[in-house]
């Protein structure tokens, strides 16, 4: 029964061994293709157009600025306003 146990197991090495080495072929492939490099514009188009078609509404923010005269005034004003500090 143990070389029957042996054979099974050796079978499944191989088989994986095989497994691994295809995906490692198929990684460089890949590798190989990312390695051209396509400017930043075309990724954030490509980007947007994909969560465009997926529903994504993008929000437009403006920043606000205030007209103190003096920077105290602009700190305690922003620590009072309960508006997240984060963009999402």
């Amino acid at each position: 029964m143990s070389d029957d146990v042996n054979a099974a197991l050796l079978a499944a090495v191989t088989l994986l061994t095989e497994r691994i080495e295809s995906l490692e072929t198929e990684i460089k492939g890949i590798k190989l293709l990312n390695a051209q490099n396509v400017p930043e514009e075309t990724v954030v188009a490509i980007a947007a157009a994909v969560a465009a078609y997926l529903g994504h509404r993008a929000k437009r923010r403006q920043a606000h600025f205030t007209q103190s005269s003096t920077w105290q005034s602009t700190t305690r004003r922003s620590q009072h306003v309960h508006a997240p500090l984060y963009l999402r």
